[in-house]
């Protein structure tokens, strides 16, 4: 166990009590909290569980950045994993110890293209952010270095072929872990993009396509960061200082695309860690966005209607608790085709997840945008559960009548957090001087800008909405909801 010979130094190589010297087998595109919380968990883990023997050159993919602090502590940080798994209150810290080097390339270009040269070097990992993977036409090959992330890697790349030869072994594997969909061919894509704007070699864009494999990714971990609120009780329970402390639940969910080869590279079955190679990442993908997002999406309005400020309030309440478990379990995870244990596991995995004490989630911070995030995020489940059984599900479509209700702005006499389009704020606001409940209810779901279809069409889900929204104004959350159920 690598320990600091001295309390309280700064945090660096010099002052551990042992040097860990390890090859540059992955290069790191992005240098904050969650890739170091994440990717770089993962990879230590792996370097315990079979001497992946991988150190990781970091690489700071935007001007302003955080790799000297990286620098100054020689890459080691202390992460702390707080929150609770199977009913248990869980706290761990671990020495992050395994990142080699931090780079510039915007004040060491030189230093950031010999990355190329390293011949232990197998993977490439980035996250840099949704708008990261991007096309600028305007960059070229003598910027040093140009503006995007792909034009940078385009040049690492090249620099990697030209050095040794084109050699097929010196390809790499890239891993973004970017959120978005399809992250790994979005990505392959701009770098082509590059190679033809730029009129590099067919060798070159031979040995791309041959040569380096590209593999899409989910990634699913909480990391609020540093924890500037409570830092003092963080910064006490070391015997150094540090001042990159990073703060992350319990939680850790990585699925990559891959075969049987990415699994050889990669032996994470062999750890601890849930790491899910698999030919096809969509199914997990739509599980999460199903069973997390939507719970949250279905609960937001709910809640807040009925007097909870956060999601751990929401899932602790013996009402809104039910509420939620009923949605997830009897209505969202009815639909999805996976399998059903599987599928139970991981929702109790979220609704762990949503209890973490460490972690204070207000409701209010998610309801930006829940008209869009209810289409792709909750709508899917509503209609695949109707049209599967006959009939609508009691807690998503009560859960869609309290979203309308939110858009009205007011619940007894008090503003609500409504946070989307002004357009879309200002036709609610024009929907809701009506009084008749049955045309609330009509025109919000006739409007296919919201929907992508009118919803007027699905059997009984007008008026349904419309006597859940008369029993929540007279009755409140919880009668109405009880009311309600007994109808539908």
């Amino acid at each position: 166990m690598t320990q600091l010979k001295n309390k309280k130094q700064v945090l660096n190589r010099a002052n551990l009590a042992s040097e860990e010297k390890l090859p540059i087998k992955v290069v790191q595109f992005g240098e904050g909290n969650f890739l170091r919380a994440f990717v770089d968990y993962a990879i230590q883990q792996l370097n315990k569980a079979v001497d992946f023997n991988a150190g990781v050159a970091v690489v700071q993919p935007i001007e302003r950045g955080m790799v000297d602090v990286l620098n100054d502590q020689d890459g080691l940080c202390t992460l702390f994993l707080k929150g609770i798994q199977k009913g248990q209150e869980i706290q761990e810290k671990e020495l992050i110890t395994n990142i080699v080097k931090g780079i510039n390339p915007y004040t060491d270009f030189q230093h950031y293209l010999d990355l190329a040269k390293e011949d232990a070097l197998q993977f490439i990992i980035s996250n840099t952010t949704e708008s990261g993977i991007a096309f600028v036409e305007s960059d070229t090959m003598d910027m040093q270095p140009p503006s995007s992330f792909p034009a940078k890697l385009t040049l690492l790349l090249h620099e990697r072929f030209n050095h040794f030869g084109g050699a097929e072994e010196k390809g790499v594997t890239i891993i973004p872990c970017e959120l978005i969909n399809h992250n790994s061919e979005t990505l392959k894509e701009t770098l082509l993009k590059y190679a033809s704007l730029w009129n590099l070699s067919n060798e070159f864009i031979q040995w791309l396509n041959t040569s380096c494999s590209f593999h899409s990714t989910l990634v699913d971990r909480i990391v609020p960061g540093y924890p500037k609120d409570d830092i003092d009780a963080y910064k006490a329970q070391l015997d150094y200082e540090d001042n990159l402390i990073v703060a992350a639940e319990v939680f850790f969910l990585w699925v990559i695309e891959g075969g049987e080869d990415l699994k050889k590279k990669l032996p994470f079955h062999k750890t601890n860690l849930d790491v899910k190679i698999v030919d096809d990442m969509q199914p997990y993908r739509t599980r999460k966005v199903r069973i997390l997002n939507g719970a949250h999406t279905s609960m937001v309005p709910f809640s807040l209607l009925y007097g909870n400020e956060t999601v751990k309030e929401t899932v602790d309440n013996a009402f809104t608790g039910a509420f939620v478990n009923k949605a997830i379990f009897e209505e969202i995870n009815d639909v999805l085709p996976m399998d059903k244990n599987e599928l139970d596991s991981f929702a109790e995995a979220i609704l762990d997840r949503f209890r973490n004490p460490f972690i204070k989630h207000k409701l209010a911070d998610i309801a930006l945008n829940s008209i869009s995030k209810f289409k792709v995020r909750v709508l899917p489940s509503l209609l695949e559960f109707e049209s599967k059984n006959r009939k609508l599900p009691t807690n998503l479509t009560f859960a869609f009548a309290c979203l309308i209700r939110f858009y009205k702005g007011t619940w007894q006499g008090k503003d609500l957090p409504i946070n989307d389009g002004e357009d879309i704020v200002d036709n609610f606001k024009s929907i809701w001087k009506h009084k008749d409940y049955n045309v609330i209810a009509n025109r919000v779901l006739a409007n296919q800008d919201y929907w992508g279809e009118d919803l007027t069409k699905v059997k009984n889900l007008s008026t349904a909405i419309a006597f859940a929204l008369a029993e929540m104004d007279s009755n409140g959350i919880e009668f109405g909801y009880e009311n309600f159920s007994k109808k539908y």
